[in-house]
């Protein structure tokens, strides 16, 4: 259920920064903004994943809360410090 929820809050991002980019910049600036977010997301849940059988079993830490939910968690937090910079800096 929370790989679910987290799945949810990537898609209305990219939902929410490609109409954005859309009325700002144009139609390509929309789905290159979707395509950086894949990118971002699909990377950075391999990286996740990679570094978390390091140190986590595939059980995870409940039945809840398994080594994959982990890593999308550790990801969701990571982006949203890298996006909060991004957005931060780029308006200074």
């Amino acid at each position: 259920m929370i790989a679910v929820f987290i799945f949810y809050i990537h898609i209305v991002a990219a939902a929410t920064i490609f109409t954005k980019r859309w009325q700002e910049a144009g139609l390509g600036e929309g789905f290159l903004a979707v395509g950086f977010i894949l990118l971002i997301f699909s990377v950075g849940w391999s990286v996740t994943t990679f570094i978390l059988k390091l140190f986590i079993e595939k059980e995870g830490l409940a039945v809840w809360l398994d080594r994959d939910t982990l890593s999308l968690v550790l990801l969701t937090i990571a982006e949203i410090m890298f996006y909060y910079i991004y957005i931060v800096q780029k308006k200074k």
